[in-house]
């Protein structure tokens, strides 16, 4: 199993987590995890994705990924679980 976290920040609106899902499924990417929070009308999601059967290339996904965030008016971060779990060490 491969993972990556993907993260999306932004202003709250309708349908982001529809499009985000969206995305994922049609290119076969499983969602494991799912966190979000709303905060005084601010966005935030946190998802561990399984990108082994995914049909793209992972810097693919990253730059469509981010283009999508663009559309919807969020930001959309997508990491190698292994980078990230690096970046985050105490």
């Amino acid at each position: 199993m491969r993972k990556s976290v993907i993260t999306v920040v932004g202003k709250d609106t309708v349908g982001i987590i529809a499009k985000v899902c969206t995305y994922l499924a049609d290119r076969q990417i499983n969602i494991l995890d799912i966190s979000q929070t709303i905060v005084q009308g601010f966005f935030n999601m946190m998802m561990i994705v399984d990108t082994s059967s995914m049909d793209t290339d992972f810097t693919t996904l990253s730059d469509e990924l981010g283009r999508l965030g663009e559309d919807i008016g969020v930001q959309i971060k997508c990491q190698k679980e292994e980078i990230f779990d690096m970046m985050h060490r105490i």
